[in-house]
């Protein structure tokens, strides 16, 4: 499975590329919404994993952008924060990310929602 990653911190990213390399998926990463924006033009990536606190364009606004591309409209897309509070779960899911995962991210919760969605691949 082909993944897009992006976040701001390279080691959430560095991170993330170990972690679902060694799980056997391929990764492209993005520093930031609008390079997410982009890499999602130029590739067709199965599932997207988004911060929602990025520069120049956030998660929510990153999302809503690919999700405005008529080949996303289904493609899972998780977000990720470090900034958890109450109602903002419910809030990602109801302005479209598919689930939502905190930091630190949990091994487990990450290979939960990979077998979710790669048995629906």
């Amino acid at each position: 499975m082909t993944i897009l990653v992006a976040d701001d911190s390279e080691k959430n990213r560095e991170l993330l590329r170990t972690v679902l390399g060694h799980l056997g998926h391929t990764v492209e990463e993005a520093a930031n919404g609008r390079e997410a924006v982009a890499a999602a033009q130029r590739m067709v990536p199965d599932l997207m994993i988004f911060d929602l606190q990025m520069p120049e364009l956030d998660g929510f606004g990153a999302m809503r952008e690919v999700r405005a591309m008529t080949r996303y409209r289904e493609t899972p897309v998780l977000a990720l924060t470090a900034y958890a509070m109450e109602g903002d779960r419910e809030k990602a899911l109801r302005a479209g990310f598919t689930s939502y995962l905190t930091k630190p991210l949990r091994l487990a919760d990450l290979r939960a929602e990979l077998a979710r969605w790669v048995a629906q691949a």
